[in-house]
C-alpha cells in the first residue's frame, strides 16, 4: 500500500497543477457559497432606465439633450457624480452632443467604453509601474466614445470577462494594450474622477500585478492579471421618477428589455452598470477576497499533507480508528478552508477534500481487501485442521495469529497407527487407504472437538497442537481427554488397527515456517520433540497413551485413581530419565 501513495499523490495533484476545468469550477462554486457579502458602503446608487421610462421618453436611445437634462437633474438632487455605463461612439443625429458634453463638466463624471476587438485604443492615462512591467490582461481593441464627449469627461472600460463556468467574478482594474499602455476599467475611473487623481500606481512582483493604488483610497490587492474579486453588494437602486441619489455617486444604466445585455454572475443575471457598481463597491472593501499568488502552492502542499495523513490513518490504525481519524482530518480540512474564505483569503481546499475522500476510499478498499485475503488465507490454511469455531476466531482477529513464529506454551499430541505394515500386506492398497482415511478422520475430528489444531500428517502418524494458534483454556486436560476419546472411537470403529499416543506440554516456537515460496504452520522446540519420543515409547512400555510430567502436573488428571505412573524412561537428547504416566483403565 505504501508504494501506491506517491503515484496517487502525483495523480491527484495534476488537476490543481494544470488548473483543470472541473477543479476550477468546483473551486469557484465553493467560493460563491462561502464568501461573505458585505453591507453596502452607502457611497453609490444605481439608477435604472426602466422599460416604463423608455416608453415615457418615446423609445430608445434617449436623445443626448434628454441625457443632459437627466445629468443636471441628478446633480440638483444631490448626486456627487454620475457614471454613464453607456457608450457614445457616434454623434447624436439630433445635435445634442454639445449640451450633453457641457453637462458632464459640472460634476465628476465617467462614460463607458466597450471592447470591439479591432485593435484600436484610446489615449491612456498616466500610470506608474513599481517593479517589472509584467502581468495584466491584453485588450483586443476598444471602441472609443465621441471625441467631443471624451474631451469633457473620463472614460472607463466596462468589461466583464467570465471564468471557466461563464460567470463573472473577477474584473481587471486596468487592462494592457500591445504597446504596454494601461486602460482603466469603468469602476476604477470612478475614483479617479471623484478624487481628481491623474496617475495610477501599479505594484508588481515576479508573478505579475500585486496591487493597484489610487490616491484617496487604500491600495487594492489583485491577482497577477490585475483582476479584482467582485463582492456582489446589495447596492441601493432608484429610477428616473424617484431619483433618490443625494450624497451618492450614481451609476446610470438601462434595464429596459432588449437594450443592454444581461451578464451571468453568481448573483444572477445583471446589466453592465450593476456589475460596474459592484466593482466600485468591492474596491473600497478592506480585506476584500482575493486569490494570492501562492494559492496553488499552498493547495498542493495541503493536498499532499492531508491525503498522506488520511492514507496512513487507514493503513496503520485499522478500520474503526482509521475511519474516525480520516473523518476528523476531512472535517479539519473543511473548517480550515471555510475560515480562510471568511477572512477573504481564497485558498481552495475543496479538491484536497475530494482527494482525501478518494485516497481514503482507496486505502479503505485496499485494507479491506488485505483483511479479506488474510481471512481467506487463514480459512484455507486452518479449515482442515481447526474446529470451525476456532477458524472464525482467527478470521475475526487475525492479529492473534502472529506470522513468522512466536514462543507459546502449548500441549503437543502425536499419534501413530500400529500394525499398519501388517495391514498393508494383507489388503489391497485401496482398502488400506480407506481404513487409514477413516482412522485419520476420527483423530482429526476429535482434535478439533477439543479445540486443538491438526498440525500435520506424516504417513500414518499425526501431530496436533493445543493452545495455538488460538488460546485454549486448560489445554493440558483437553489434550488428555482427546487422546482417550481417540482410543475409544478407533476401538469402536473396529478397523483392525491400534493407536499409540504421546502427549507433552512446554514452550515452543509456533508459526509459519519454511521457505519464502513454501511454508506451513507448525511448531518446533524441545517440548515438541519430547512429545514425539513419548509416542514412540508406547510400544516399549506397553501402553496406548504415554503422557509427560509437565502435562499431568497442569491437568485435572492428578490423582492415582485416574492416572498410573509408569517407570521413568530415557529418551534421545535427555540425560535424565523422564517421568511418564498413562490413564488408568476405565478412566
Amino acid at each position: 500500500m505504501k508504494r501506491l501513495l506517491l503515484p496517487l499523490l502525483i495523480i491527484l495533484a495534476l488537476p490543481l497543477l494544470f488548473q483543470s476545468t472541473p477543479t476550477e469550477i468546483i473551486k469557484l462554486k465553493v467560493y460563491d457559497t462561502f464568501i461573505k457579502t458585505p453591507e453596502p458602503s452607502g457611497n453609490f446608487v444605481i439608477l435604472n432606465i426602466t422599460e416604463d421610462d423608455v416608453e415615457r421618453e418615446g423609445g430608445y436611445p434617449l436623445p443626448r439633450q434628454r441625457l443632459a437634462e437627466i445629468q443636471i437633474d441628478l446633480l440638483n438632487e444631490g448626486a456627487v457624480g454620475v457614471g454613464w455605463v453607456i457608450s457614445f461612439p457616434q454623434a447624436d443625429r439630433m445635435g445634442g452632443d454639445e449640451i450633453f458634453a457641457s453637462s458632464l463638466k459640472y460634476a465628476p463624471s465617467v462614460i463607458a467604453m466597450f471592447e470591439d476587438g479591432k485593435g484600436k485604443y484610446p489615449e491612456t492615462p498616466g500610470t506608474v509601474v513599481l517593479g517589472a512591467d509584467n502581468g495584466g490582461i491584453i485588450s483586443t481593441g476598444v471602441k472609443e466614445n465621441l471625441l467631443l464627449l471624451s474631451n469633457h469627461t473620463l472614460q472607463g472600460l466596462a468589461i466583464a470577462p467570465t471564468d471557466v463556468d461563464q460567470l463573472v467574478r473577477r474584473i481587471p482594474l486596468l487592462v494592457k494594450t500591445p504597446d504596454k499602455d494601461w486602460i482603466p476599467s469603468f469602476g476604477t475611473q470612478i475614483y479617479k474622477a471623484l478624487f481628481g487623481v491623474k496617475t495610477y500606481i501599479i505594484k508588481t512582483n515576479d508573478n505579475g500585478i500585486e496591487e493597484i493604488s489610487i490616491k484617496g483610497i487604500p491600495p487594492v490587492k489583485t491577482d497577477s492579471l490585475g483582476r479584482k474579486w467582485v463582492s456582489w453588494v446589495d447596492i441601493e437602486q432608484t429610477d428616473l421618477q424617484e431619483m433618490n441619489v443625494a450624497g451618492k455617486f450614481v451609476f446610470v444604466g438601462v434595464t429596459a428589455n432588449g437594450v443592454m445585455p444581461q451578464i451571468a454572475t453568481p448573483a444572477g443575471l445583471l446589466e453592465p452598470h450593476k456589475i460596474q457598481a459592484a466593482l466600485a463597491e468591492s474596491i473600497l472593501i478592506q480585506n476584500s477576497p482575493y486569490i494570492p499568488d501562492y494559492a496553488i502552492a499552498v493547495e498542493i502542499l495541503s493536498l499532499f499533507v492531508f491525503v498522506t495523513l488520511v492514507w496512513f490513518a487507514l493503513h496503520l490504525l485499522g478500520i474503526t480508528w482509521g475511519i474516525t481519524v480520516a473523518t476528523s482530518l476531512m472535517i479539519i480540512t473543511s473548517v480550515s478552508g471555510y475560515l480562510l474564505i471568511q477572512k477573504g483569503l481564497l485558498i481552495d481546499v475543496s479538491w484536497t477534500l475530494i482527494s482525501e475522500f478518494i485516497s481514503g476510499s482507496l486505502a479503505f478498499y485496499l485494507r479491506f481487501r488485505q483483511q479479506y485475503k488474510l481471512r481467506q488465507q487463514i480459512k484455507k490454511q486452518f479449515e482442515h485442521y481447526l474446529d470451525p469455531r476456532q477458524v472464525k476466531k482467527l478470521q475475526d482477529d487475525p492479529n492473534s495469529l502472529v506470522l513468522g513464529g512466536e514462543r507459546r506454551y502449548c500441549t503437543f499430541l502425536f499419534t501413530d497407527v500400529r500394525g499398519f505394515t501388517a495391514l498393508s500386506e494383507k489388503l489391497e492398497p485401496e482398502q488400506v487407504t480407506e481404513i487409514m482415511n477413516k482412522v485419520l478422520t476420527i483423530q482429526a475430528d476429535t482434535v478439533k472437538y477439543y479445540d486443538g489444531m491438526v498440525d500435520k500428517y506424516i504417513g500414518d502418524a499425526m501431530m496436533a497442537i493445543f493452545n495455538a494458534p488460538v488460546d485454549v483454556p486448560d489445554h493440558e486436560t483437553a489434550a488428555v481427554l482427546c487422546a482417550k476419546e481417540i482410543q475409544d472411537k478407533v476401538q469402536m470403529a473396529n478397523l483392525g488397527v491400534e493407536i499409540g499416543v504421546g502427549i507433552n506440554t512446554g514452550f515452543a516456537v509456533v508459526g509459519n515456517m519454511g521457505s519464502d515460496t513454501r511454508f506451513d504452520y507448525s511448531a518446533i522446540g524441545d517440548a515438541v520433540n519430547l512429545a514425539a519420543r513419548l509416542e514412540s515409547s508406547t510400544k516399549e512400555v506397553g501402553e496406548d497413551i504415554v503422557i509427560g510430567y509437565d502435562t499431568i502436573s497442569a491437568s485435572n488428571f492428578s490423582n492415582e485413581i485416574m492416572l498410573k505412573e509408569l517407570d521413568s524412561i530415557f529418551v534421545k537428547g535427555k540425560e535424565k530419565p523422564i517421568k511418564i504416566y498413562t490413564l488408568q483403565n476405565g478412566t
